[in-house]
């Protein structure tokens, strides 16, 4: 009798147990990056009665099943559904949202935690920060050798996007690059300005007259260049400096109309006044170094040349930024130009169901979850959105409907056992 009782009392507690998950699921229906959770129930192991036999050939009986009561009911798992939440739009350009696996990597002086939520937020330092805890990722350090700032892939270090990237330093140019197209049937001259900075940021222009040579060349053509004798400040051509007259240039195309010329090209900027207090142009004593290899001559294409500095700017403080699909953190600058801040990497795991919950948004590793390696991975995400929870409530209710139903059914059981055993007690009456 005493074991139908305890069999819904048991009932009655992991029911209340499945309720408690459904409520917290209800609760954080728009809680961002929420994953929702389950309950699932297991029967507790069985009384045996008696046991099983074989059938008999020699007493020609069959075989009896064995004869088990169970003894209620026990919470099986309660588990985590890591699938992706809907996508809402914020606009924010910290706003970012995973597509597909991974987490977020936070940090704070108690260790390295997890997340979904990307509603990140810029401290007074300039880091990205989350409830107080800083953003880690791969920070962008300049290489002299592509003369950009690229990302070094290593361990993750705190997002810095402001701070000492506030600023950008005036940088000298020391190449141009000329682009396009000439064609010498139509354009056989071409007239075009080539800008640079000088160590201060200061811009000059200086023209420049492209000519061709109708002389026949043997399997190709050539290009002479000639450079103008004054250079004009912050691109005023009413403030013209005079320089050096610049040595000309002679450039040569293939037959296919490809620029074919091997040697070294550049440009010897001597002004003939000290144009800012200790600025410099070039190097080597004014060279700017020319590069033509994206320079074409197809006679049936338009003119279409330009002349741009593949680097220097003058100084630029921070206005803007983006994140691209990759995680790289673009920063824009009052100068015009752009500069890679960073990136933002995932951290991924075998089983991100074994991942245990934290509280605030947050997961931490368990020896089912798999571990950390401190560097992270690529991975793919978007900017101005949040993931929202993934939570279902069209289940959550259909789930509480059941989990009260189940719930009344067990404190019936209790209610009538308890009716049955009053009944045993009235015996002696």
């Amino acid at each position: 009798m005493m074991r139908s009782m305890f069999s819904g009392v048991s009932g009655l507690r992991v029911h209340q147990t499945k309720m408690d998950v459904i409520a917290n699921n209800i609760s954080n229906v728009n809680t961002t990056a929420y994953k929702s959770s389950r309950a699932t129930f297991s029967e507790v192991f069985s009384q045996t009665l008696s046991g099983a036999s074989a059938p008999n050939d020699f007493t020609k009986r069959g075989g009896i099943n064995p004869m088990q009561i169970g003894l209620g009911v026990n919470l099986a798992s309660i588990d985590k559904s890591m699938t992706n939440g809907a996508a809402q739009r914020t606009d924010n350009p910290l706003d970012l949202m995973i597509q597909g696996d991974g987490f977020f990597i936070m940090a704070d002086g108690s260790g390295t935690y997890f997340t979904r939520a990307g509603s990140f937020t810029e401290d007074m330092d300039g880091f990205l920060s989350q409830n107080g805890m800083k953003l880690m990722g791969w920070d962008a350090q300049f290489d002299p050798q592509i003369k950009e700032f690229a990302i070094e892939r290593g361990s993750t270090v705190p997002l810095q996007i402001s701070g000492s990237k506030e600023y950008m330093l005036p940088a000298i140019t020391t190449q141009v690059n000329f682009s396009g197209n000439i064609n010498p049937n139509t354009d056989p001259v071409v007239r075009r300005t080539m800008s640079f900075y000088d160590s201060v940021g200061t811009k000059y222009l200086l023209d420049v007259t492209m000519e061709f040579q109708s002389t026949p060349q043997l399997n190709g053509s050539q290009w002479t260049l000639t450079f103008g004798d004054e250079i004009y400040v912050n691109g005023d051509r009413s403030k013209p400096v005079a320089i050096g007259p610049p040595t000309a240039v002679v450039i040569d195309f293939d037959a296919n109309g490809v620029y074919s010329s091997t040697q070294n090209m550049a440009v010897n900027i001597v002004p003939s006044a000290n144009l800012s207090p200790g600025a410099t142009i070039g190097g080597n004593g004014g060279q700017i170094d020319l590069n033509f290899s994206d320079l074409f001559q197809f006679v049936n294409e338009n003119t279409n040349a330009i002349a741009l500095n593949k680097d220097g700017n003058p100084p630029g403080h921070l206005s803007g930024l983006s994140v691209g699909g990759d995680g790289k953190i673009t920063g824009r600058y009052s100068n015009g130009t752009t500069r890679l801040l960073g990136q933002v990497p995932l951290a991924k795991f075998k089983n991100p169901e074994g991942l245990e919950k934290m509280g605030q948004n947050l997961f931490s590793t368990t020896p089912n979850s798999g571990g950390f390696d401190g560097v992270g991975t690529d991975g793919e995400m978007q900017g101005g959105v949040l993931e929202m929870s993934n939570v279902d409530l069209s289940q959550e209710f259909t789930e509480m409907i059941t989990t009260q139903r189940g719930f009344q059914a067990n404190s019936r059981v209790i209610t009538t056992s308890d009716d049955m055993l009053q009944e045993l007690v009235n015996l002696k009456r």
